[in-house]
């Protein structure tokens, strides 16, 4: 390999969810809904419902959506970006009983990764390529500032699922 060809440089965008903040975000809001005054009585919980699910449980709706605040405050002061939150718009009513489903997401859909690729070829049409890989991109380019300029677009765009960068090399 002749010295004065650059080595390609990259990284991947990934959406992953940290199950262990996300569990203390979990436990923190438990306890907290277990010794508040305005929870007294209301039979409000909140529990992992699965690998990628946890459920609210309460007896109105209000407090239901309430319990809801609780736990998004817990992510945002874990660290947790709140777009891997999957919440339906009302609570369902089973008995007397409100029940929250929230599913988890996680990993890039077919349809963001396809438009955070146009994206980037939009933005930068020499030199950066983007590589759809499952459920994650994979960005390449010779010059490391191409790709630090990428994850500082990506940042501020307005996309509804959460973005890390790994792996940049």
């Amino acid at each position: 390999m002749r010295a004065d060809v650059a080595a390609e440089s990259s990284f991947d965008i990934v959406s992953k969810i940290d199950r262990q903040e996300v569990d203390n975000a979990v436990n923190q809001a438990s306890r907290e809904l277990s010794q508040r005054f305005d929870f007294k009585g209301t039979g409000s919980t909140i529990s992992w419902a699965g690998e990628h699910a946890v459920e609210i449980k309460s007896n109105s709706e209000e407090r239901a959506k309430a319990a809801l605040d609780v736990f998004k405050s817990k992510l945002v002061k874990r660290g947790v970006s709140l777009k891997i939150l999957d919440v339906p718009e009302t609570p369902k009513v089973s008995g007397k009983e409100y029940r929250l489903p929230i599913t988890l997401k996680e990993g890039i859909s077919p349809e963001n990764a396809k438009k955070i690729a146009k994206m980037i070829r939009e933005e930068f049409p020499k030199g950066v390529k983007a590589q759809i890989q499952g459920d994650e991109l994979r960005v390449s380019s010779k010059k490391k500032d191409d790709l630090q300029a990428v994850i500082a677009m990506l940042k501020n765009s307005d996309l509804d699922v959460a973005l890390q960068f790994v792996n940049f090399r």
